[in-house]
């Protein structure tokens, strides 16, 4: 990324050397994502993120959508604020045009199949599925894929649409005409550029982690009340969330975030209040190591054994 941060500031949309040279790497990182997620080049937007990928595959199709219930919140207030219908995975809808059910859910990170919806489009978030599944095989029935790169190591604020050839979408914003006419405004070539480096790493070195994994939720099992939402057998090897009798989430939190356990109650990017959940997520990657997983093996059972000794 460092040479299009340090003075290579071309517009991918101009005609001199310097644009075409931004022009360059932007299509190449295309081709380098394209072959990751099984589309052709042509069929690949460049958006801001997950959220825009997700509203604009959402937004852009006519007709009838729905949900499933367990989707991110950029698809369910997208469908939400169309109109449509928000269903459980046991009782797909009927007579809609597009249905979004997400990959792997980005809180318990269970994997869900999409090979048995019936609908004429589906579109799936796999922001959460990149590190950890073949996206090109899994989404295979998909005919829109939302992706982002901070998710597998890339920087923060550059995703992509999968759009299927033949399927029409309405952009969300209007201006240059770039992306084929899907999605006008200036390439963030940096971005883009960084989101193909972490593919490439990811591919090559993809994280390895179900060890770890399982020793920190047989360690952290061994707290009374202690129990996974999701048999670790059914969600991919970075998400652990556990549900923790007699806590609350927020006051665990602030403990654990003093020593320096990094942890979530709910979707990372989600504002607004934690409530009284008791539920703790917990999420590994390439930079984690067994050091980090004997601290929380430390930390957490001390803390949740504070707050049980203030509550009693």
């Amino acid at each position: 990324m460092l040479p299009w941060l340090t003075g290579r500031f071309g517009n991918p949309s101009g005609g001199h050397a310097v644009a075409r040279a931004a022009r360059q790497a932007v299509e190449e990182a295309r081709d380098e994502l394209a072959a990751v997620l099984g589309c052709q080049p042509r069929e690949l937007v460049f958006t801001s993120g997950g959220t825009e990928s997700d509203n604009l595959a959402i937004a852009g199709v006519d007709g009838r959508v729905a949900c499933s219930a367990i989707e991110h919140h950029a698809v369910l207030e997208a469908v939400r604020h169309r109109g449509g219908q928000v269903f459980d995975l046991d009782a797909p809808p009927r007579d809609v045009d597009l249905v979004s059910v997400m990959l792997v859910n980005n809180e318990t990170g269970s994997i869900q199949s999409l090979d048995e919806i019936d609908a004429p489009l589906v579109h799936t978030d796999a922001v959460q599925a990149l590190p950890w599944l073949d996206v090109a095989r899994a989404a295979a029935r998909a005919d829109l894929i939302s992706v982002s790169a901070h998710k597998i190591g890339g920087p923060q604020g550059v995703g992509a649409l999968v759009v299927r050839e033949g399927v029409r979408i309405a952009p969300l914003l209007h201006g240059g005409g770039q992306e084929r006419e899907r999605r006008s405004g200036t390439h963030n070539v940096a971005g883009i550029v960084g989101f193909a480096a972490a593919v490439r790493a990811c591919k090559a070195n993809p994280p390895d982690v179900r060890a770890m994994r399982d020793r920190l939720a047989t360690g952290l099992l061994g707290i009374a009340g202690c129990r996974p939402t999701v048999h670790p057998d059914a969600a991919v090897p970075g998400i652990l969330q556990l549900h923790i009798d007699a806590i609350e989430s927020e006051a665990l939190l602030v403990l654990l975030d003093r020593e320096g356990v990094c942890a979530s109650a709910g979707a990372s990017c989600a504002s607004g209040a934690i409530g009284h959940s008791q539920v703790l997520r917990l999420s590994l990657g390439w930079t984690t190591t067994d050091a980090d997983i004997d601290h929380a093996l430390d930390v957490i059972p001390r803390a949740v054994a504070q707050l049980r000794r203030v509550a009693a």
